[in-house]
Parts: C-alpha cells; structure tokens; sequence
C-alpha cells in the first residue's frame, strides 16, 4: 500500500453530495481502532459495524451486533467517520450486506476517498458492491455450524485486491479449507487467510501444518485482540 493511503484524512478535505432523504442504516457501534486483520492489519482504521445477521457461527464474537443498533442517515456516519482523520475505513457486521443500503454507504465511502473494506460472511451476494471496495469474503468451515451457507458464485466476483478468509475451529476445518483452496484455486484470484479459532486451535498448530503442506496462504492473528482482549470498541 502506498504511503500515500496512510495520510490522515481531515474532515473539511471530505466532501460527497448528501444523502437522499431516508437512506438510513441501523448501526452498532462506529469506532476508531487499529485494524487487527486482513490485508490493512496495522492500520489505524474506522470501523463501521451495521446490525444484523441472518447467520450464528458457532464461535462468532460479535453476537451482541445481531440486534438492536440505532438508525442513522447516511450523512451523519460519514461526518463520524470524517472526525476521526483516518484514511482506512472498515464496513462489518453482523453481517453489513443484510442491509442493502450497505451498497450505497460502500460507495460514498470510496467516493469520499477512503480506502474502504468490506467484511462479509460470503452468504449474501456481493456482485453489486462497488469495486473499489476491498472485499474480505469469509468461507464458513464446517465446525461454524453454517459452511452450507456459502455462495459459490461470490468467488467469480473476487479481484486481486480482495481476500478470502477461512476462520478454522480444528484439523477437519483445516482439511476442509486447504481442499477449498485447490479446488476452486484460490490462491491465483486473491490472497487467502488462514485465521485459528481463539481456544480451539493453537496459532503454531495451524501454523506447522501450512508449513507441511507448503500451502500459498497467510495465517493470521486477530491483533486487536492482542491488544485488547475482548473490550468493546477495539
């Protein structure tokens, strides 16, 4: 990424024609943090979590995003994230796609200059976001209880740019993904990551066996928790 993606962003340097009115969207939580996966890991980012999810991994740690939330125009979650003065914007969940009007915050985002990213499960369609989003499309494995979700047809929709997650509670999800990886060649569309259920699989465990199996993937480590354990707002 350049140097240039890293400059802060003042919020009188952010301008986007408002909203229509009613494009609103039920928030979360808007937070500033350093971004803990992915391709920006490191990054000092804002993170937009919408509500709702139509799936219940069985290792989710953000069930408290499923409900409630507030609603907010548009305009008014850009003007939040503007005051925070950073460059690296993240739209998550929940599952942020369930919202449709998701679409249209992913594109004022890329519009206000921002270098946005998309977390989502991969269950719901993601043909119309906007291209220069970057999507992080996340394959359920078979221990979180909804690998019968994914849609296949999303991977068509992969730039190099994007990333493919596999979040692995154990050797059979592992099994899984690597046979994923082959089959589908992931590794020649996009970058893929290999994330360990925190308390299911050792870090080095998975780790050894990318190692044995020279696999084109990346492991990762969720560095805000790191940092911050299971605090709210990081």
């Amino acid at each position: 990424m350049s140097a240039e993606a890293a400059t802060p962003v003042n919020s009188e340097q952010i301008s986007a024609a408002p909203a229509p009115a009613g494009e609103r969207l039920r928030i979360t939580e808007i937070f500033h943090s350093i971004q803990g996966e992915a391709d920006a890991v490191g990054w000092p980012t804002v993170f937009v979590r919408l509500t709702g999810c139509p799936l219940r991994c069985t290792w989710c740690d953000t069930t408290y995003s499923f409900h409630g939330g507030q609603w907010r125009d548009i305009d008014a979650i850009l003007d939040e994230v503007a005051s925070h003065g950073a460059r690296h914007v993240c739209v998550t969940g929940g599952e942020p796609l369930s919202q449709k009007r998701c679409l249209i915050l992913l594109r004022r985002l890329c519009d206000a200059g921002y270098e946005v990213s998309l977390e989502t499960s991969g269950a719901l369609d993601v043909a119309a976001v906007d291209p220069r989003v970057r999507k992080v499309v996340d394959l359920k494995a078979p221990d979180s209880g909804e690998s019968r979700r994914n849609r296949w047809s999303n991977l068509d929709h992969l730039r190099a740019h994007d990333q493919v997650k596999f979040v692995l509670a154990g050797r059979a999800d592992y099994e899984w993904a690597r046979q994923t990886v082959h089959e589908h060649a992931l590794a020649a569309r996009c970058q893929v990551l290999f994330s360990p259920v925190h308390g299911k699989v050792a870090p080095r465990e998975l780790a050894e066996w990318i190692l044995q199996d020279r696999l084109p993937v990346r492991l990762q480590m969720q560095l805000h928790k790191l940092l911050w354990g299971e605090e709210p707002g990081h």
